[in-house]
Protein backbone atom coordinates (compact mmCIF):
# COMPACT_ATOMS: atom_id res chain seq x y z
CA UNK A 1 0.00 0.00 0.00
CA UNK A 2 2.92 2.22 0.83
CA UNK A 3 4.24 1.67 -2.82
CA UNK A 4 0.73 2.66 -3.87
CA UNK A 5 0.48 5.65 -1.71
CA UNK A 6 3.91 6.98 -3.27
CA UNK A 7 2.87 6.55 -6.74
CA UNK A 8 0.12 8.61 -6.31
CA UNK A 9 1.87 11.27 -4.05
CA UNK A 10 4.46 11.83 -6.79
CA UNK A 11 2.55 11.18 -10.02
CA UNK A 12 0.28 13.90 -9.78
CA UNK A 13 -2.87 11.19 -9.74
CA UNK A 14 -5.13 13.46 -7.25
CA UNK A 15 -4.37 16.25 -9.66
CA UNK A 16 -5.80 14.17 -13.12
CA UNK A 17 -8.26 12.75 -11.12
CA UNK A 18 -9.71 17.11 -10.20
CA UNK A 19 -9.17 17.78 -13.87
CA UNK A 20 -11.32 14.72 -15.15
CA UNK A 21 -13.98 15.73 -12.49
CA UNK A 22 -14.02 19.41 -13.44
CA UNK A 23 -13.28 18.32 -17.16
CA UNK A 24 -17.17 16.52 -16.90
CA UNK A 25 -18.42 19.44 -14.59
CA UNK A 26 -17.32 21.97 -17.22
CA UNK A 27 -18.52 20.08 -20.33
CA UNK A 28 -22.38 19.81 -18.36
CA UNK A 29 -22.10 23.65 -18.42
CA UNK A 30 -21.28 24.00 -22.03
CA UNK A 31 -23.68 21.23 -23.13
CA UNK A 32 -26.65 23.22 -21.01
CA UNK A 33 -25.56 26.82 -22.19
CA UNK A 34 -25.14 25.40 -25.59
CA UNK A 35 -28.69 23.61 -25.54
CA UNK A 36 -30.35 26.25 -23.41
CA UNK A 37 -29.09 29.77 -25.26
CA UNK A 38 -26.71 29.21 -28.19
CA UNK A 39 -29.01 26.45 -30.47
CA UNK A 40 -32.22 28.39 -29.68
CA UNK A 41 -30.84 31.39 -30.70
CA UNK A 42 -29.08 29.88 -34.21
CA UNK A 43 -33.00 28.52 -34.46
CA UNK A 44 -33.98 31.93 -34.36
CA UNK A 45 -31.53 33.59 -36.43
CA UNK A 46 -31.72 31.40 -39.44
CA UNK A 47 -35.52 30.46 -38.53
CA UNK A 48 -34.74 26.53 -38.38
CA UNK A 49 -36.42 26.08 -34.91
CA UNK A 50 -35.20 22.95 -32.99
CA UNK A 51 -31.78 22.82 -34.85
CA UNK A 52 -30.49 19.64 -32.80
CA UNK A 53 -33.44 17.89 -35.13
CA UNK A 54 -33.03 19.29 -38.42
CA UNK A 55 -32.49 15.91 -40.25
CA UNK A 56 -31.85 15.35 -44.21
CA UNK A 57 -32.99 12.25 -46.26
CA UNK A 58 -30.99 11.30 -49.11
CA UNK A 59 -32.88 7.90 -50.61
CA UNK A 60 -33.52 6.08 -47.25
CA UNK A 61 -31.11 7.32 -45.55
CA UNK A 62 -31.70 10.15 -42.74
CA UNK A 63 -28.79 12.28 -41.94
CA UNK A 64 -29.31 14.19 -38.69
CA UNK A 65 -26.48 17.08 -39.35
CA UNK A 66 -28.53 19.54 -36.71
CA UNK A 67 -27.72 17.16 -34.07
CA UNK A 68 -24.03 17.11 -35.65
CA UNK A 69 -23.58 20.80 -35.88
CA UNK A 70 -24.39 21.40 -31.93
CA UNK A 71 -22.00 18.74 -30.81
CA UNK A 72 -19.30 20.88 -33.28
CA UNK A 73 -20.71 23.73 -31.40
CA UNK A 74 -19.98 21.78 -27.96
CA UNK A 75 -16.54 21.17 -28.52
CA UNK A 76 -15.94 24.72 -30.21
CA UNK A 77 -16.96 26.44 -27.14
CA UNK A 78 -15.73 23.36 -24.73
CA UNK A 79 -12.35 23.99 -26.45
CA UNK A 80 -12.47 28.10 -26.24
CA UNK A 81 -13.08 27.75 -22.25
CA UNK A 82 -10.25 25.21 -21.79
CA UNK A 83 -7.79 27.60 -23.69
CA UNK A 84 -8.94 30.60 -21.93
CA UNK A 85 -9.07 29.29 -18.84
CA UNK A 86 -5.60 27.65 -19.02
CA UNK A 87 -4.40 31.29 -20.54
CA UNK A 88 -6.39 32.81 -16.91
CA UNK A 89 -4.43 30.84 -14.97
CA UNK A 90 -1.40 31.31 -16.47
CA UNK A 91 -1.11 26.94 -16.63
CA UNK A 92 0.31 27.14 -20.44
CA UNK A 93 4.12 28.47 -18.71
CA UNK A 94 5.87 25.79 -17.51
CA UNK A 95 8.92 26.69 -15.71
CA UNK A 96 11.63 23.95 -16.69
CA UNK A 97 14.82 23.66 -15.16
CA UNK A 98 17.75 23.36 -17.34
CA UNK A 99 20.03 20.48 -15.93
Amino acid sequence: MKGFMNFVREQGVVGLAVGFILGGAVSALVAAFVDGLINPLIGWIFQTGNLGAKTATIGEATLSWGNFVVVVINFLVIAAVVYFGVKALKLDKVDRKKD
